[in-house]
């Protein structure tokens, strides 16, 4: 078995009761599936707490104002009021209630020592990549049609970034997905620097989007 910081493997048959084949992780790996996918959970609780509320409020001729609408840029409000934030004909961190909730079970299963088979991990590293896809599409639209934040959807953006990177890096790194060497080498010590440079980014295309703003 090998194991680096974050996203160390261990594949291959356990002496007693392994499976051929499975690919487990490093404990760190897996305590950032647990961190990760419970700050993505909070955020998604949170909204979905104050989308009902916003609702309630509607119903009965009042106004709702969520905690973290702070300035006409930070709200909010204005972002879980908007069609984006039903994408699917539903609350989007309804959505999130459900996806966290399992990154948070594959990680706590690595914690208890559990190895999956390869189709296991494409088929999760295939739902961190709709959740990346899905943040990005979010985050073009609150910056340039919604033009407003919402912070709880900036973190759970933050978590998903980490951990679609995190679980790539790792699949990459047990031979689940084809790259070539130094792509591997890479990633065994340097994954860290591809969420933090994408989360970079964000932050730049955030501070630019309002700059005037930022610094009036």
């Amino acid at each position: 078995m090998t194991t680096s910081a974050v996203d160390g493997v261990s594949s291959g048959q356990e002496k007693e009761g392994g499976v051929r084949g499975a690919v487990g992780g490093s404990r760190a790996f897996a305590w950032l599936l647990v961190v990760t996918g419970a700050a993505g959970l909070l955020a998604s609780w949170v909204i979905t707490i104050d989308k009902f509320k916003i609702l309630e409020a509607k119903i009965a001729g009042t106004t709702f104002t969520p905690g973290c609408s702070l300035n006409p840029i930070v709200s909010c409000g204005s972002v879980m009021e908007s069609e984006q934030a039903s994408a699917f004909g539903f609350p989007n961190p309804m959505l999130g209630l459900v996806a966290y909730g399992i990154v948070i079970c594959v990680g706590v299963s690595l914690l208890a020592g559990a190895r999956f088979p390869r189709w296991y991990w494409l088929t999760f590293n295939a739902g961190t990549l709709f959740g990346v896809g899905f943040c990005t599409w979010l985050q073009y639209q609150s910056l340039y049609n919604i033009n407003a934040l919402c912070l709880w959807c900036c973190l759970a953006w933050v978590a998903t970034i980490f951990m679609f990177w995190y679980v790539t890096s790792h699949n990459v790194r047990a031979g689940l997905l084809p790259a070539p060497a130094w792509a591997r080498n890479f990633l065994g010590e340097f994954t860290w620097v591809l969420p933090v440079l994408h989360t970079g980014v964000i932050g730049m295309l955030v501070l630019t989007r309002w700059w005037d703003f930022w610094t009036s």
